[in-house]
């Protein structure tokens, strides 16, 4: 069975994998070698001092954004992203969206619930792996519109998202059920995302691993 360090190195092989950020620009007739290029940088190999240098143009360091909100789904998601993606120098930025609010008191109630909320999953990386530079930004707005915002503005180099369990397709036709906003906000980000977008869902503890979802895998088994 893949373990998670094989299936993101497969990623960073594609040549489909073209993000816009600047953090990850190269020449398009190199892809094997600038996949390579992207999983060293994932790893953190490359260079000393956290950068490839000025003749790279491209500094190690990368963004790691993990919506948060108040689910296991989303914090299982936020311990994945910690463990296995990033690495010392990194930066992880948690992310709360607070959606639009009618009043200005319930603004500013959503505001302070997210900012709690963030502070404490911020506390929790950082007791957890103390290397890793650790950003906790509450914004308002669309979820879908200001996560894609984000992640262009932020330059983020890898987005992860918790997923929940999808409904089976016969309970959705007997009891003409859709796919769940939630579910469908995923699917939207890991297509649109300008970056390598990961759906995180933590197995049972009979099955052990993730399932992880991308652009080019769906629902595909690893191991911890």
């Amino acid at each position: 069975m893949p373990t998670s360090g094989t299936f993101l190195r497969q990623l960073s092989t594609k040549e489909t994998w073209k993000p816009h950020s600047k953090r990850w620009v190269g020449d398009k007739n190199r892809g094997s070698e600038m996949g390579q290029r992207n999983w060293n940088q994932m790893e953190g190999q490359n260079g000393k001092n956290g950068g490839f240098g000025a003749k790279g143009g491209c500094m190690m360091r990368k963004r790691v954004m993990v919506v948060v909100d108040e689910t296991m789904r989303s914090r299982h998601a936020m311990i994945w992203a910690l463990t296995h993606v990033t690495n010392k120098g990194d930066f992880l930025t948690l992310l709360h969206v607070v959606k639009d609010w009618e009043s200005e008191d319930d603004s500013s109630g959503g505001e302070a619930e997210g900012h709690l909320l963030v502070g404490n999953l911020g506390d929790l990386c950082r007791a957890c792996k103390p290397e890793v530079e650790i950003e906790a930004l509450v914004v308002q707005g669309p979820k879908l519109a200001t996560v894609l915002s984000q992640v262009k503005k932020l330059e983020a180099s890898v987005l992860v998202l918790g997923q929940k369990k999808p409904t089976s397709p016969l309970f959705n036709c007997l009891f003409g059920v859709s796919n769940s906003s939630e579910e469908e906000f995923v699917e939207q980000c890991i297509d649109g995302a300008d970056c390598l977008t990961i759906g995180v869902r933590k197995q049972s503890k009979g099955m052990g691993g993730y399932l992880i979802s991308t652009r080019w895998q769906k629902n595909f088994w690893l191991l911890a």
